[in-house]
């Protein structure tokens, strides 16, 4: 197995998660549910942290996750929410090598 995967992390100024979470609704969701390259993504609140989200994207095996980055749709989220953030997200890319799927297909062993 080789698919790769980003694991970001954006600090919202204090209170300002929502608004973070809204501008993301706003000009990627639609982008990421249309696109076949992310199988799998994980948009979550920090339980211990009321300003951090913590996101976790996989790439269809083959996909490059720094194409996602360079879109129009990427481009207008970092505009709106530039300002509502403490700091640059934090972006981190992982190679999957182990996974417990239970959405992919089984395949049977000849």
């Amino acid at each position: 197995m080789s698919q790769s995967t980003l694991l970001i992390t954006h600090k919202a100024l204090p209170g300002k998660r929502d608004e973070v979470r809204r501008a993301w609704e706003t000009h990627l969701a639609p982008s990421i549910e249309s696109r076949q390259v992310h199988d799998a993504y994980f948009y979550c609140y920090d339980d211990s942290d009321p300003d951090t989200i913590r996101v976790f994207q996989r790439y269809a095996h083959g996909a490059d996750p720094e194409a996602f980055m360079q879109g129009p749709a990427y481009d207008a989220y970092i505009a709106a929410v530039s300002p509502l953030l403490a700091q640059p997200p934090e972006i981190h890319a992982a190679t999957v090598t182990w996974a417990k799927d239970k959405a992919a297909p089984v395949t049977e062993k000849a």
